[in-house]
Parts: structure tokens; sequence; C-alpha cells
């Protein structure tokens, strides 16, 4: 059997400068909140991170925005295609809703300006 992989690897863990090169918009599979999710890639690869338009999601998009110079913006998605910051690679795992089994994903967070050190704030 002959094998290809077409797709970049995932980022591994840790801290990444990375571009924006692609932002879908949709609604969460369990509960309809609408979310954006973005492809963050480099040479070394890629994460997919989701954004939801909730409550609890809007500090994350705060930062996220703020690293990109856009605080306090009001900002069209596909805007956000080809902009370059710094961000952290993890996994975490949750419970699926549908399956009640345990789940690991690849997510990003600590969204920082391109170029800005790990110690900053």
């Amino acid at each position: 059997m002959k094998i290809h992989a077409e797709e970049r690897p995932f980022l591994p863990n840790g801290r990444h400068t990375v571009n924006i090169t692609d932002v879908e918009e949709g609604k969460s599979e369990h509960k309809g909140v609408p979310y954006f999710n973005v492809r963050f890639e480099n040479d070394d690869g890629f994460v997919n991170h989701r954004f939801y338009q909730s409550e609890p999601g809007q500090p994350i998009i705060a930062e996220f925005l703020k690293a990109l110079g856009l605080e306090g913006e009001e900002v069209d998605t596909q805007e956000l295609i080809d902009k370059s910051l710094s961000l952290e690679v993890e996994e975490r795992s949750y419970p699926d809703p549908q399956t009640d089994k345990e789940k690991t994903i690849k997510q990003a967070r600590e969204f920082r300006a391109a170029g800005q050190s790990d110690t900053s704030s």
C-alpha cells in the first residue's frame, strides 16, 4: 500500500508565531452557539481554534483581537486572514456531550502580538 499525507502536521505544544490562513463560521453542534474557527499555520504545521460568541468566550476573543492590534474594533472575520500573531499550543481533554467519552483536542491560547516575548503580558 502506498500512502501520502496531503495535510501538514499539528503544531507541537509550545509557543509559535503563526499566520491566519483561513476562517470559517458556524454553530456548535451541541448548543447552537455561534463561533468562528481560525486556522493558524507556520512552516512547522497548523492548529485550528474555535472562538465561541458566548459570554464566557468574550475575554478570549478580546485577547485574540488585542494580539492582532484590533482591540475594541468590530472586525469582519474574513479580514483576519493573513494576519500574524504569537500563540501557545496545548492539548485539552473534555467529555464529549454527545458520547460521554473523553475527547482530546489541540487548541491555541495566550495570544500575543507577533514578536512579543513569552514573559510579556
